[in-house]
């Protein structure tokens, strides 16, 4: 069946506001109108540098990193966020530096601020986790002695005091601002939003699925975005403004927290795979198919059989 962008068109602000939660709390109900709201705030405000420090390699890295601290997998969402926000701040800010003269008539400046910033790059990822699990007061503190040891364990020859200096510069390029939402935040309220709703369906094994396949998502998000691409086009090579279009699909975490749930629900319990759907159409204004889609894509990824889709 062909597929197109119109079904991933979200519905109007009006509409957006006036979602039913029936049984839900009205803390839980203005809850999830925020995050609806910061969603569409995001998608609006979008860059061409968006998703680019969300790739495979980077987020390899700090998952490989959560696990010699022995972190929570929720500090990996986190520190995604905070590192792509940093990384398209502050390249920014070092491009600014040079001169337009220098910079018009040599690229030699250019280069030399992108080398060094490749050196820094795996000390500016582990100041992420850092922030990124002192933020989330729930985790442990990494004492000074083992903040030493993983840098030392990935090749990182740095001291106590370089890792401070990083950390600091981290934080203040973040604006001291760490309060970034992640897609798992999204994954979760709605969760608490569908069980209000639908006591029926089984919450209690769709969390766990839910933060595996999230994970599963985080580690090959361009991987999957791009078969999305080409499955709701149904062409083998989109257009490059088919590709500009669909930035702000990669981008919703809205449509994310959906289509994970709906992944896990698959794998959970397939026979209220339609009903959660329906479910959580009705929460996020999404349609059913685009969260069909998405949760399709995701499942032939996890099993490997996206070929045959």
């Amino acid at each position: 069946m062909a597929k197109s962008f119109i079904s991933f068109q979200r519905k109007s602000r009006h509409q957006a506001a006036s979602f039913k939660f029936r049984e839900t709390s009205d803390l839980l109900n203005d809850f999830l109108v925020d995050l609806n709201q910061m969603n569409k705030d995001n998608l609006d405000d979008l860059t061409k540098y968006s998703g680019i420090f969300k790739r495979k390699r980077f987020v390899e890295y700090i998952i490989l990193m959560t696990e010699e601290l022995k972190l929570d997998p929720v500090v990996v969402h986190h520190a995604v966020e905070l590192l792509q926000r940093f990384m398209v701040k502050h390249i920014a800010d070092m491009l600014a530096t040079i001169p337009i003269e220098g910079a018009t008539a040599n690229e030699a400046p250019i280069y030399e601020v992108f080398v060094h910033l490749k050196e820094k790059l795996p000390l500016i990822i582990f100041s992420c986790v850092q922030l990124a699990s002192k933020y989330l007061l729930h985790q442990p503190m990494i004492e000074a002695p083992t903040a030493v040891q993983v840098p030392h364990s990935l090749g990182l020859r740095v001291s106590k005091q370089t890792l401070l200096e990083s950390e600091l510069m981290v934080f203040k390029g973040l604006e001291y601002r760490l309060n970034v939402l992640n897609p798992l935040t999204y994954v979760e309220v709605i969760l608490e939003v569908l069980v209000h709703n639908e006591p029926s369906v089984p919450v209690e094994h769709l969390y766990p699925i839910s933060h595996h396949v999230l994970l599963c998502i985080t580690l090959d998000k361009a991987a999957i975005f791009e078969s999305l691409l080409r499955f709701t086009t149904q062409c083998s090579s989109p257009s490059r403004e088919q590709r500009e279009k669909f930035v702000k699909v990669t981008e919703d975490r809205m449509l994310l927290g959906a289509g994970v749930i709906a992944a896990a629900t698959y794998v959970s319990c397939i026979r209220k795979m339609q009903q959660v759907v329906g479910e959580l159409s009705h929460l996020t204004g999404i349609s059913r198919r685009s969260i069909m889609d998405l949760a399709l894509v995701i499942l032939g990824h996890i099993t490997g059989t996206i070929s045959e889709m």
